[in-house]
């Protein structure tokens, strides 16, 4: 692969990264604006990157976790169990917590990285509550790569414009998230009020 297609094709990542640090880093212009200023005084704004225990895209797991850190948001990697995780590519991650363990009001985002492995957790109830709880929170909730077909089976995404990974040959990625309700977007990144695919 040359590098002109290597970056074309994580040029979506960037743009995700960007919009998860705007959503922290810019404050609303309405009544919400001094409880906001008062809990950006008081604490560190935190994120959830949701992996694969097997299997997670390393590349979206390092990409996402640098730039936020890199603009002071305080990362914590979740997965399925604890101990170490290992992605596509051989990376291995220690997990802080478990699906289980979170606590979605400890967080202002919840990502869920991409990768094989995450199709683990379409059929994942916990992943589902988490996915539903965060928007009822109001929390910003993203999904990279195959992940936006755990929002899609959560029923977060019914009536929501999303993208999904998909090979140009096989669109059952597409077609999953249609059968669920939600609005295909053939675009790499996608955002419907504070639903993020990419």
């Amino acid at each position: 692969m040359n590098v002109g297609k290597k970056k074309k094709k994580y040029l979506w990542l960037l743009g995700l990264i960007i919009v998860l640090i705007c959503f922290f880093v810019l404050l609303p212009k309405n009544k919400e604006k001094s409880m906001i200023d008062k809990t950006l005084k008081e604490e560190n704004p935190k994120a959830a990157l949701i992996i694969a225990f097997q299997g997670f895209q390393d590349k979206e797991y390092d990409d996402t976790k640098e730039i936020l850190e890199k603009n002071n948001i305080t990362v914590e990697t979740v997965s399925s169990e604890k101990g170490e995780a290992e992605g596509k590519f051989g990376e291995k991650i220690k997990i802080e917590k478990t699906l289980e363990e979170i606590k979605v009001d400890d967080y202002r985002a919840i990502v869920f990285i991409g990768g094989p492995g995450a199709l683990d957790y379409v059929k994942n109830t916990v992943a589902h509550r988490i996915a539903r709880e965060t928007l009822d929170k109001g929390k910003i909730l993203a999904a990279i790569c195959v992940a936006p077909e755990i929002l899609a089976e959560a029923q977060v995404l019914e009536g929501k414009k999303a993208t999904v990974w998909s090979q140009s040959f096989d669109q059952e990625e597409v077609k999953f998230l249609e059968d669920r309700g939600a609005i295909f977007s053939n675009e790499d990144l996608v955002i419907d009020g504070k639903i993020v695919t990419a």
